[in-house]
């Protein structure tokens, strides 16, 4: 029968951690609490992941989810996030979020060098691995104190429901591991959210603590562009980022919010419902792009919460922003680095060229700064 071991506090009970970590490092088998459901941390190499493959009565080509007690190691094992991968890895860990990112085969090749043929195998199946950073500081601590590469199922026999307290796992599953760390109960009792990030977007492959629409708020990028009437300036910036950005992560206009960039635009003394002005139109259609279909949108307190980049035309524009909505500030700049864009209303076709050929110059800066 496993060793039942009491911990609440990591840094009081660090030398019985330390214990369990040495258990793992050397192959065994250790259930631990996290914010969801109890686990069972194993070392990833093939002998210890066999007797998992026992406990578990599970598929040995099925996979196993890296667990990681801090996010900041995942560069270690996904190198080159997308920028909404960033925002919702900042946003979301730790959590009860599991994440399954799909690699290159090109980074698939370096990582391979890294860890080895036999880790990277186990790791990295079908060009994709799933990660967990647990919010919870009993697990956190165990595994920064893991010296290889640690997955983790949860803890539960075939057929029953994971446990949710450390008594609970150590009656179900006691005697087939080596030590059962009792914490307690869960925070949550329930299962984590599955999400996989992928070539064609967001996916929530598995509903748990947090719902769809809450990771898609933590995952999506918002850009905004802001102007005075919204029917000049701003939606000419609108219409050249999107196809910048698209063109950038190789996908359609239409699918940029499913990749994750929700890009749009407004004015700070816009009436709603009116049409992009005639010379604005022009000039993107000379650079294949429409706009032809833009409604202007007043500016609201709401847009500038939510966005995470305001690219403003003119000073004045940013004092507006910032009086609406005094915390848009600090993600509040003007679109051209130190220099304000005039509206070209009431201009000859001349003065919209010129404004479009700046605005477009500025925008290619601020996309290429977003992938950097």
């Amino acid at each position: 029968m496993a060793e039942l071991i009491q911990i609440t506090d990591p840094i009081k009970d660090i030398e019985k951690l330390k214990k369990c970590a040495k258990y793992v490092d050397e192959g065994g088998l250790v259930v631990f609490p996290t914010e969801t459901v109890y686990g069972i941390a194993c070392r990833v190499d093939k002998k210890s992941l066999a007797r998992l493959d026992e406990v578990k009565v599970r598929n040995p080509e099925k996979r196993y989810t890296l667990h990681i007690g801090n996010k900041n190691k995942l560069s270690e094992f996904v190198p080159n996030l997308t920028p909404p991968a960033k925002k919702l890895v900042n946003n979301a860990w730790p959590g009860p979020l599991t994440i399954v990112f799909e690699l290159s085969n090109d980074v698939l090749r370096k990582l391979k060098d890294k860890f080895g043929k036999e880790t990277a195998e186990i790791l990295y199946q079908n060009n994709t691995i799933g990660v967990r950073c647990p919010d919870q500081a009993v697990a956190a601590k165990l595994l920064d104190l893991c010296t290889f590469p640690v997955v983790a199922p949860s803890a539960n026999t075939a057929g029953q429901p994971p446990a949710t307290d450390g008594r609970q796992a150590y009656e179900q599953i006691g005697q087939l591991v080596d030590i059962v760390i009792d914490a307690g109960v869960c925070k949550y009792e329930k299962s984590s959210t599955v999400a996989i990030i992928s070539s064609k977007g967001l996916k929530i492959a598995r509903q748990g603590v947090y719902s769809e629409q809450q990771i898609r708020k933590m995952y999506n990028i918002n850009i905004l562009f802001v102007c005075t009437g919204n029917t000049c300036r701003s939606p000419i910036a609108e219409g050249l980022a999107k196809k910048k950005t698209a063109e950038k992560i190789g996908c359609n206009i239409d699918q940029l919010e499913d990749m994750g960039y929700k890009i749009e635009s407004a004015g700070i003394l816009a009436m709603n419902g009116i049409s992009a002005s005639e010379g604005s139109v022009r000039f993107c259609k000379s650079r294949n792009v429409s706009i032809a279909a833009h409604k202007s949108r007043k500016l609201t307190s709401e847009k500038l919460n939510s966005a995470d980049y305001i690219f403003a035309m003119s000073n004045g524009h940013k004092n507006a922003i910032i009086q609406l909505c005094p915390q848009a500030g600090e993600k509040c700049m003007l679109l051209h680095d130190g220099l304000e864009i005039s509206d070209p209303i009431g201009g000859d076709y001349q003065a919209y060229e010129e404004c479009g050929e700046l605005i477009e110059k500025a925008v290619e800066q601020r996309v290429n700064e977003l992938f950097k």
